[in-house]
């Protein structure tokens, strides 16, 4: 079965651009275009989708009040969120209302396709800049729970050999850096299919469902450096 999709910006050129790069994934059906939060109630109300792509800024309805909404109504339909912000604050209270994913609009086409494909299946996903953030964040709160803050950057870095090989921990080190798929096989000089193979033998490892999970995971138990 395809994955049904709506998605809701109120930048027309925008939203066609999101639609045409969807429109390559057979796996993909977008079955309606909104641009205001109101209107995204009406179109779930009528299409059920699985999964609603949702900009943060829109007149009438905010793609925050929306998503609260929606999830509210329809728990069943996904929602992942675009962002111009960064910020943790600005994610942080999306998530907290419901949504299951929260991109930057500087993605790229290939973090869009599996942000809806983790999505869609249970998972959540942030952008790798939201990642690397939303880590530093906990590093500081640890920091002011625990120790002094140098002695909390000062931990030892223990590399998860006995779980992942070589190359599976430089991939979850680049991950927690806030690195993308592209920007990873770059660094590494493999291609972005390799990377995602690594990607996914990593979070089978670690028995997580997601990049931030692992992520996570890696920080508390000392795996990996927050720079």
């Amino acid at each position: 079965m395809k994955t049904s999709i709506i998605i809701i910006d109120d930048h027309q050129l925008f939203r066609e651009g999101v639609k045409r790069i969807l429109d390559f994934e057979s796996s993909f059906d977008v079955v309606a275009e909104g641009d205001d939060g109101s209107e995204a109630m009406d179109l779930v109300e009528t299409h059920k989708p699985d999964v609603v792509i949702m900009d943060i800024n829109m007149p009438n309805m905010n793609g925050v009040e929306a998503t609260k909404m929606l999830v509210s109504r329809y728990p069943e339909t996904k929602v992942i969120i675009l962002s111009i912000h960064d910020d943790e604050n600005y994610v942080q209270h999306a998530l907290k209302t419901g949504a299951q994913g929260y991109l930057l609009k500087e993605m790229d086409a290939d973090a869009l396709i599996d942000a809806v494909r983790v999505v869609a299946e249970g998972g959540s996903y942030l952008h790798p800049k939201v990642t690397h953030n939303l880590v530093k964040e906990y590093r500081r709160l640890a920091a002011e729970e625990g120790a002094d803050r140098d002695s909390v950057h000062a931990v030892e870095i223990r590399r998860p050999l006995h779980l992942l090989t070589r190359r599976e921990c430089e991939v979850l080190q680049l991950l927690a850096d806030g690195k993308s798929n592209r920007a990873i096989g770059e660094t590494l000089y493999i291609s972005e299919k390799t990377v995602k193979n690594h990607v996914s033998n990593i979070l089978q490892k670690m028995n997580v469902n997601d990049r931030t999970q692992a992520v996570v995971l890696a920080i508390k138990n000392g795996w990996v450096e927050v720079k």
